[in-house]
């Protein structure tokens, strides 16, 4: 039998085993961008860096996605919109933020998306209703974030720039949320390839653009390392895992959802441990802990709000 989304538009059922590999893929997948990241940025300006990945996420999803016939003008400024929403803007706004705060930090700002995720499905969609069950999942993935990073969240003294990157961080989240929620919403019927290449390709024109206007004396070297982590982030890191993501949005709750972003963080961490010698402390195993008990309350919660009693006929 097939389910509904917030549309109308049918969609198909999957197995759960389908559902569990797909979900793990974008959080095992995104866990690891982290760590690509950083080598990146030491050969590439951020902007040049980030609008070459969905340059090339966009090139390599062109040959899959069909689109005439298939995209209406409205439904593709739609696409345009949200990719602005879900990758150009918040990324734009974390890329300044974090001139003024640690990674430690934004990791931590970014652990709240679960929450953000709640409170707009609250208001956009009308069977997200807030629960108990749902506020103790997100509260135990941040608190096991906060727990991750109790250690690098010391030392930094409170000044006007930290501030304002502290607000643009948790700007940014909350764009993301709203991207998510709206797309969970109204774009369950365009085929996720479409949307994967819609969006990158809308984000990474402007971001391209940006990068000659902010950047035009940063070197760029595009050395074997930087054109891997490209390559690595573009494809797995993009395209492989929004095309789950985006096949995913239908079948899962908002709160399964929003664990997803603390789950990569708990992979992040758990890989510097094995690749980069990084301690393995209580503070790991406890915030882990947290998160992974948080990800599993919020994936056995229902997906949508239970429906209400039929009034009765009055006598």
């Amino acid at each position: 039998m097939d389910s509904a989304t917030a549309t109308g538009t049918p969609v198909k059922t999957a197995s759960p085993l389908k559902i569990a590999l797909a979900y793990c893929t974008c959080f095992l997948l995104w866990g690891s961008t982290w760590s690509v990241v950083k080598v990146g940025l030491e050969d590439l300006p951020p902007l040049r860096f980030l609008g070459s990945r969905l340059l090339l996420t966009a090139l390599v999803m062109l040959p899959f996605t069909q689109l005439k016939g298939h995209l209406d003008a409205r439904t593709a400024k739609r696409i345009a919109g949200l990719g602005m929403l879900q990758l150009a803007f918040p990324f734009g706004l974390l890329f300044f933020a974090q001139q003024w705060i640690p990674s430690s930090w934004a990791a931590l700002l970014f652990s709240t998306f679960p929450v953000w995720l709640l409170f707009v499905g609250r208001v956009l969609l009308p069977d997200q209703p807030l629960t108990p069950g749902k506020l103790l999942a997100a509260g135990m993935g941040v608190g096991g974030v906060v727990i991750l990073q109790s250690s690098n969240l010391q030392g930094l003294a409170l000044s006007g720039k930290v501030l304002l990157g502290v607000g643009l961080a948790l700007l940014s989240v909350a764009i993301i949320a709203v991207a998510n929620v709206l797309i969970k919403r109204f774009m369950t019927n365009v085929p996720p390839r479409t949307l994967v290449f819609g969006q990158s390709l809308s984000s990474a024109v402007p971001l391209v653009a940006l990068s000659f206007l902010l950047e035009p004396h940063s070197a760029a070297q595009w050395t074997p390392r930087a054109m891997g982590a490209v390559f690595y982030l573009a494809v797995f890191g993009t395209a492989f895992t929004y095309l789950c993501l985006y096949w995913l949005l239908p079948r899962i709750s908002l709160t399964a959802l929003g664990a997803m972003a603390l789950l990569d963080t708990l992979v992040a961490v758990v890989l510097g441990v094995v690749f980069l010698d990084e301690p393995f402390t209580l503070s790991l195993v406890v915030g882990g802990a947290l998160i992974l008990g948080g990800a599993a309350l919020a994936n056995k919660l229902p997906q949508q709000g239970a429906p209400k009693p039929p009034r009765s006929a009055p006598s």
